[in-house]
């Protein structure tokens, strides 16, 4: 995806710290204190411009959200859609979601989004893949026992991928639909590549599953 560079981005994220958090590290195993009430964590890894994280939080104002997303100058249109909507249950995180368990601690998190990820189609790219085992290591560490991942993708040869590495790594499948759209699924929210591809008749794949809780954790 090509980034159309807005150089003052950076200046609009810096006047808003009520919404976006610029030194996650800081905020590790306290979440809570940057939302109004003590509440599930549910984040999206890769949020994109926004268009599904904010529609959850308005759809489900009992539970708290946190966007990750990388790119400043694609961070900033979730910014723009915050400030309009004042949200007091979304937060964004400035940062590199590889490295999330220097955010969250563990258990800190209740479910984790995975929303159009790269494909990274090349075999020898496989490790960075979202839905990769060493991913699914981290989501597990700052997730609850049991918590689940919600993924959704255009791309069969990574729906397919995934659902390997789920099913490999011990994950419960709980619900999969290889046609979203098709299916009864009214409570769905879209991103913006969903949008795109589902007015071409692209299917989209969907699946939740569950980390299997340890005699450990």
């Amino acid at each position: 995806m090509r980034v159309r560079n807005k150089p003052w981005a950076k200046e609009k994220v810096l006047a808003h710290p009520e919404f976006v958090v610029e030194n996650p590290t800081a905020y590790k195993g306290k979440w809570q204190e940057r939302f109004s009430k003590n509440q599930p964590l549910h984040i999206e890894v890769g949020s994109g411009k926004g268009q599904f994280i904010v529609g959850m939080a308005k759809q489900n104002p009992s539970i708290n959200y946190v966007a990750v997303e990388i790119e400043i100058n694609v961070l900033v249109s979730i910014l723009e859609k915050q400030i309009e909507e004042q949200l007091p249950n979304l937060q964004i995180l400035h940062a590199n979601g590889a490295a999330l368990t220097e955010y969250f601690e563990v258990g800190e998190v209740d479910l984790v989004y995975l929303n159009f990820s790269d494909p990274w189609p090349k075999k020898r790219h496989a490790k960075r893949r979202l839905t990769s085992p060493q991913f699914l290591e981290t989501y597990e560490t700052i997730l609850v026992p049991g918590g689940e991942i919600h993924f959704k993708t255009d791309n069969r040869g990574l729906f397919e991928y995934s659902l390997v590495s789920f099913s490999t790594y011990g994950m419960q499948l709980k619900e999969v639909s290889l046609d979203l759209h098709q299916d009864d699924c009214p409570e769905n929210i879209m991103t913006e590549y969903e949008e795109k591809f589902s007015a071409k008749g692209q299917p989209i794949y969907r699946v939740e599953t569950t980390y299997s809780v340890k005699n450990d954790k």
